[in-house]
């Protein structure tokens, strides 16, 4: 088999902010803005890698999802525990200083990790975990 990563899905309940972390501050590229009976379906990814993208979607906009449901997923996406990503880059601490200078939350500064990685965490307007690992 031969399988690669398409898009990931990522919750907004807000999309303008969400444009302004996922455009404006990681310099992800929007390719795709759909909207549908007042929510918002926002397709952004990397530049010069178009097969690589991240969906950020209305949370709960499933049809089968009950109020119940919606009700959790709402607390879950404000305590940040309901989804999260991971990204990475070869300049770690240039990366968490332009991301920290946009005003978003700080989880973790960056931090050489026990199982062999360096990485960062901030959360996104939506309350997702972001971190960002560096490349070796």
């Amino acid at each position: 088999m031969d399988l690669t990563i398409h898009s990931s899905f990522l919750p907004h309940d807000d999309p303008e902010a969400a444009l302004a972390f996922y455009r404006d501050t990681l310099g992800f590229e929007v390719r795709n803005d759909v909207g549908f009976k007042g929510l918002r379906w926002i397709t952004v990814g990397p530049a010069g890698r178009p097969g690589t993208s991240i969906v950020l979607m209305p949370p709960g906009a499933d049809p089968g999802v009950t109020d119940d449901e919606r009700r959790t997923i709402t607390e879950m996406m404000a305590k940040g525990t309901y989804a999260g990503i991971l990204l990475a880059t070869p300049d770690l601490d240039d990366t968490f200083d332009r991301v920290q200078a946009s005003g978003a939350e700080v989880v973790q500064e960056p931090t050489e990790q026990p199982y062999g990685v360096r990485d960062c965490a901030f959360r996104d307007p939506a309350g997702n975990l972001v971190r960002i690992q560096e490349l070796r």
